[in-house]
């Protein structure tokens, strides 16, 4: 016997609210086969679980729309991070730093391998320790480091934590919209469960086929379990094996 099963994504669970809330809405209370306190309920929350819906898609286009901008400023500040790195690497190397420069950027006088600049908090630890080591060094008359100099590194350290923030904004704005969606399935099932029960019981007199049948009307699902799919295969090709003899 199939069985019933509630909607397991979003869109199907709109699908049955909406389904019964214009069914309540286009037949008469008498007639309708779930009470006027159920239409009353789908009616309050439907609305609110749409503009939910609505809210959670929109924060997720603007969250990936903004991704590649993002990267692209990402990649830009590491490439320049890693590029002031290596000309003071090499600098020292050809003997025209002193080892101990290293050390106005944080690291060791001795350390002559870049450091690790995989993550977005390596690009923001060690932008913000170049761009201060660098002024410190000038500050003590030091000649600057060029191509890169620092004012262009810290152009595009800038524009990446500028675009760091932004992006972090705007998954806090999808998390809680997701959050609140989470929150809203919740009682979106309780409501689509009830009205459900309601339907089922008020054509409960009739046959099952019968019962089911109406119910549908009123968007409820049936399935049916793998044994009684085979089930209905084999007397399907039954039926139209024997039709095509005759």
């Amino acid at each position: 016997m199939p069985y019933r099963r509630l909607p397991n994504t979003d869109k199907a669970r709109m699908r049955a609210l909406k389904t019964a809330h214009e069914l309540g809405k286009e037949i008469p209370p008498f007639k309708l086969a779930f009470s006027q306190q159920t239409l009353q309920r789908l009616s309050s929350f439907l609305p609110k679980y749409e503009k939910a819906l609505q809210e959670y898609n929109n924060t997720y286009k603007i969250q990936t729309s903004n991704q590649k901008e993002y990267q692209n400023r990402l990649k830009k500040a590491r490439l320049y991070i890693s590029h002031f790195i290596q000309v003071v690497n090499m600098s020292i190397t050809r003997g025209e730093m002193p080892p101990k420069t290293r050390t106005y950027y944080g690291m060791q006088e001795d350390e002559k391998k870049l450091p690790a600049l995989t993550t977005e908090q390596d690009l923001k630890k060690w932008g913000s320790r170049i761009i201060e080591g660098e002024e410190q060094r000038k500050k003590t008359g030091l000649p600057p480091v060029t191509n890169p100099t620092i004012a262009v590194v810290k152009v595009n350290y800038d524009n990446f934590i500028d675009a760091y923030q932004f992006q972090k904004q705007l998954q806090e704005n999808h998390h809680r919209a997701a959050e609140k969606i989470h929150e809203m399935r919740k009682e979106a099932d309780q409501i689509i469960s009830s009205t459900w029960d309601e339907v089922e019981s008020t054509f409960s007199d009739r046959t099952d086929q019968q019962r089911r049948s109406k119910a549908k009307e009123y968007g409820v699902v049936y399935f049916y379990r793998k044994n009684e799919l085979g089930k209905l295969n084999f007397q399907y090709l039954q039926n139209n094996s024997g039709a095509s003899l005759l």
